[in-house]
């Protein structure tokens, strides 16, 4: 059986999402700080949820640079760094049961597992979600996330961007993993279809059982053969139900009547012809004359 596609979509782009929230989760790039006055025009610094970085045209980057504004200690900073742990912890977890119920090396995979860590990878990307957006929502508001005054400027950096491209990776992953429910669910509706009931059906007021009696009518149409009317069969005798149709009417019995006698004569006839033919067998004479002269 091939892989289904929500299952295909799912698997490619979680990956790409946990890969993204990492980044995210570790890089120093939250927020980006630039134009301090006593400091060179290019310097900037990088701030993230676990260290800050200040890098210059002219130098590489130097990392690991002192919090004079008590930046980590915001709130903010606090709640994304453990729900974006959280979210990655989560993460594996989706993925794991992922790969055992989608099971690309054999025939038929687990729907139900796979439906399960599409959950799961949705609720991930709703944890490294939320404080991404928090993070967004007070990123210029110095008194929530401390930063150095006017005309110091605060903008959104990299690992921001990406928190957010991973967040929306793994609702999207999550989101096809959990069609995987489908299925699933359809095979036990029509489980639950054929199945016969628990118990016998109670009869209720709309139902109705009417026992009608096997009708035992005697057929219409009498039997002829032959000119001869059989008698009815045995089955409709004398303790059969009423005739019920319209009765054919009886023919009358074929007799021939014939008031002329139809022997009266026939002996004559039989000896007028016989002469005749005596007659014309007898030799015929000069002295008589013959029939054939008659």
């Amino acid at each position: 059986m091939r892989t289904p596609v929500v299952m295909t979509l799912g698997m490619v782009l979680t990956p790409c999402g946990l890969l993204l929230n990492l980044i995210s989760t570790l890089a120093p790039g939250w927020r980006l700080v630039k134009g301090f006055l006593d400091q060179p025009v290019d310097v900037v610094l990088y701030q993230g949820l676990w260290d800050m970085c200040r890098e210059q045209s002219s130098r590489e980057r130097e990392c690991g640079q002192p919090d004079q504004w008590s930046y980590f200690g915001a709130q903010p900073v606090q709640v994304a760094r453990g729900l974006m742990i959280t979210s990655l912890a989560t993460t594996v977890v989706g993925l794991v049961l992922a790969s055992l119920g989608v099971r690309c090396w054999q025939e038929e995979p687990q729907f139900v597992l796979a439906g399960l860590s599409g959950i799961v990878l949705f609720a991930a990307g709703l944890f490294s979600l939320i404080p991404v957006s928090w993070y967004n929502h007070f990123l210029g508001d110095r008194e929530v996330l401390p930063a150095p005054p006017q005309p110091v400027t605060v903008e959104v950096s990299y690992s921001l961007v990406l928190g957010y491209l991973g967040s929306c990776l793994l609702l999207l992953g999550g989101f096809s993993l959990a069609l995987s429910f489908a299925p699933w669910c359809e095979e036990r509706c029509r489980s639950c279809r054929k199945a016969p009931p628990a118990g016998p059906r109670r009869s209720s007021i709309s139902t109705v059982y009417v026992d009608w009696p096997e009708p035992a009518l005697t057929p219409a149409i009498k039997y002829y053969s032959e000119g001869q009317h059989r008698p009815p069969p045995a089955e409709y005798g004398a303790t059969s139900k009423p005739k019920v149709g319209f009765p054919m009417p009886r023919p009358p019995p074929k007799a021939y009547t014939n008031p002329v006698d139809v022997l009266y004569g026939e002996g004559e006839k039989a000896a007028a012809s016989q002469g005749t033919s005596s007659r014309s067998t007898r030799p015929c004479h000069s002295s008589l004359p013959c029939d054939s002269d008659l």
